[in-house]
């Protein structure tokens, strides 16, 4: 997909981090972007930078997703691209030993499920959400009406301890890939899904300097942790590349995450 003044692009989590840079990509091929994110004052700073829209969205509600598209739909249009890195989750191990009590405790059923939702069915979501309005769409070469860039996590594939929700709803991120590649696939939309290893946004670098250098050495090369342009990058090859279709892809310095 060509990416100029008439493409629209919608970004989640487009506030900081993985998503800003995304944001930050897609936008100076000069495409009109509109960032969903909870942090009010952060994402209306980002869009202002780029030219882009803010919209105030919980992508844990249907009614907020639902607003958002219509407000971004209402200023630049049907967006063609979806890249959607926004989540919510919760940590715990299956059983943990708890102090106080003085005997196991087991992860609840509503922790687990509240992680799922906001990591895999908020994935769904925003995902199937945009691909019924570029159903719409006229097609472009190849008949392509759209492209969806999910983000799962290395953790999809090397789910460490006290992860249990985290790293099996990520799966379920990179199991939605292929299925609902092909589900689209007669209308000419394409899935992808990247999973970034360690990488330096604002909240992982609010760890100690000790923390961050021993993450920086555990990755193979380059030792050092990832810079959200890289995953920018990435997301935007995938958009403008009509080849990729149904892939999940490690970007990740070939580092494997250890149990804990």
């Amino acid at each position: 997909m060509k990416l100029d003044s008439t493409i629209s692009a919608v970004v989640t989590g487009g506030a900081s981090g993985l998503g800003r840079a995304a944001a930050e990509a897609i936008s100076a091929k000069g495409a009109h972007v509109t960032i969903f994110d909870i942090n009010e004052e952060k994402g209306l700073e980002v869009a202002r930078q780029i030219g882009g829209l803010f919209c105030k969205v919980d992508i844990n509600s249907e009614a907020s997703v639902l607003a958002g598209f219509d407000q971004a739909r209402a200023k630049h249009g049907q967006e063609r691209v979806l890249i959607h890195c926004a989540m919510s989750s919760r940590r715990g191990k299956t059983l943990a030993f708890d102090k106080a009590a003085g005997k196991l405790k087991r992860l609840s059923t509503e922790d687990y499920e509240a992680g799922v939702q906001g990591v895999l069915v908020a994935s769904y979501r925003l995902a199937s959400l945009s691909a019924e309005g570029m159903a719409s769409l006229p097609a472009l070469e190849d008949d392509e009406r759209g492209c969806i860039v999910l983000t799962a996590s290395v953790a999809a594939q090397d789910g460490q301890i006290g992860q249990v929700i985290y790293a099996s709803a990520k799966a379920g991120v990179n199991g939605l890939v292929l299925p609902m590649a092909r589900d689209l696939s007669d209308l000419g939309i394409r899935v992808n899904a990247i999973m970034p290893g360690i990488f330096a946004t604002p909240l992982m670098l609010g760890a100690s300097p000790q923390v961050l250098q021993s993450l920086s050495a555990s990755v193979p090369f380059p030792k050092r942790l990832g810079k959200p342009e890289e995953f920018g990058s990435l997301a935007l090859e995938l958009v403008t590349n009509s080849y990729f279709n149904g892939q999940c892809i490690r970007l990740d310095g070939a580092i494997r995450m250890a149990p804990r």
